[in-house]
């Protein structure tokens, strides 16, 4: 069952689904949105699409949530309460304050954490009821900090994704002249948590390949985020940070680059996706419409970070990233084998190599019970996190300090504390005062007035 089933990004799985390694891997999928008229177009999508072979997936649509996760064995979750409107609202109220306005990252994400978080515990507590031996694979953002918000209702069947940190190492691994074999990270050194995280070790075959490619310029410029960041930069933190990073290493220029666009990403997309959902229940060609409109909206993506006209390579306009993490880890929940994938879990136990599980964390220097992005093996009983070396000070430093925001915010939402919102906001790096922060609560619960019906 797919939660958000009117999603923009919804055909991307169904089309995995079809052709390919996980062809078969379904046989029923249900689409389940609050918003019938998204599931119809999203329906006149998947009828359009060109498929091939027998393995098609039967599609169900429901607005109904109990209905939906009846006989469910997998969930995945990718919804956006106040919907792309809301995204309007996360950038601009940080924005008109002088502050980075961004969909997930600073204040803009523990805005969208404060309306999600209350609606991503609802569908929790309605699998416990309707599917308790489910699994959820959760990729409604901020990822980890929704992710670590359910644990305690799902515990370990709750595993959280997201593309940017893998497309990261098979972006690394390639440049590097060493592609990773598809479910493998032998060797791969990855600690943060969602989009805050470096690759500090890439070594499939032994040697460490990392320096060699931080000190070769051209081999960095055939990659995204050695374009993003340059060789100096990267030189100097010696490891290659995932691309949501420039918003902390750059953010003045990141948040100059913004306010000077037309518009901000978020009006962008709402604008186009209030025009084309329409389209698609009338469109005698939906599937073309719709791809039309995911390639426009990829090669928006990150755009104040690219400055001098700079294009996506065309691998990550091709689509394929997200659903094939999410894909990969429910084959290895099935026991269609284990594999090593980048994922959002506890930090511990880990998975011990030849072993069980033991008591050790994956990033010494965070609480056990606190959601990292790590590499993870993904057996049938779940996905584990594979032990990394300590961060470096500054690493370490940053990720317990939005941990901590992460703590924060949960705290507020389920403990019911506006007082406890306003200290989220205000710790924030990319914030740094109570003043601001409180600034910064008043503006969002203007945007969205069901926030005060939250505080106790």
């Amino acid at each position: 069952m797919i939660a958000g089933g009117g999603g923009f990004r919804v055909p991307l799985v169904y089309r995995a689904l079809c052709a390919g390694p996980f062809a078969g891997l379904v046989d029923e999928l249900v689409l389940y949105d609050v918003d019938a008229a998204r599931l119809t177009a999203i329906e006149a999508v998947l009828r359009d699409m060109p498929t091939t072979g027998g393995s098609v997936p039967a599609v169900v649509v429901s607005t109904d949530l109990g209905q939906a996760l009846n006989g469910t064995d997998m969930v995945f979750a990718a919804i956006r309460p106040g919907g792309t409107a809301g995204r309007i609202a996360d950038e601009r109220v940080a924005l008109d304050l002088g502050l980075l306005g961004q969909e997930t990252t600073g204040a803009g994400g523990i805005s969208y954490a404060l309306r999600t978080i209350p609606r991503m515990v609802e569908l929790a507590e309605a699998m416990r009821l309707h599917c308790p031996d489910a699994w959820l694979i959760n990729f409604t953002n901020p990822a980890g900090m929704v992710t670590e918000a359910l644990v305690p209702v799902l515990g370990r069947r709750v595993i959280g994704i997201c593309d940017s940190a893998g497309g990261l190492v098979q972006r690394a691994a390639r440049a590097a002249g060493a592609p990773l074999r598809e479910g493998l990270l032998d060797g791969v050194g990855y600690f943060g948590l969602n989009h805050l995280g470096w690759l500090y070790r890439l070594a499939p075959d032994g040697p460490d390949l990392l320096p060699g490619l931080l000190s070769d310029h051209s081999a960095l410029e055939s990659m995204e985020e050695g374009r993003l960041f340059g060789q100096h930069t990267l030189m100097h933190l010696g490891c290659l940070p995932n691309e949501y990073l420039y918003y902390y290493y750059q953010t003045a220029q990141a948040t100059d680059a913004i306010r000077r666009q037309r518009e901000t990403r978020g009006t962008s997309i709402h604008q186009q996706q209030s025009s084309l959902y329409p389209a698609l229940i009338q469109a005698p060609h939906a599937f073309a419409l719709w791809d039309a409109a995911r390639r426009s909206r990829e090669e928006g993506y990150l755009a104040e970070a690219r400055t001098h006209g700079e294009q996506r390579d065309e691998e990550d306009l091709a689509g394929g990233g997200y659903e094939r993490v999410a894909l990969s880890v429910m084959r290895a929940l099935s026991g269609g084998g284990n594999s090593q994938l980048i994922l959002n879990v506890p930090n511990g136990p880990v998975f011990s190599a030849g072993g069980p599980a033991t008591a050790e964390v994956a990033v010494p220097g965070l609480p056990a019970d606190a959601v990292v992005e790590v590499p993870c093996e993904v057996t049938p009983d779940g996905a584990l996190p594979l032990a990394q070396d300590r961060p470096a000070g500054p690493f370490l430093t940053l990720m317990q300090h939005v941990k901590e925001v992460e703590r924060l915010t949960i705290r507020a939402v389920l403990d019911g504390e506006r007082e406890t919102a306003v200290r989220a906001f205000a710790a924030h790096p990319l914030v740094g005062s109570v003043p601001l922060g409180r600034q910064l609560l008043e503006g969002y619960e203007a945007a969205f007035p069901e926030l005060g019906r939250l505080w106790a």
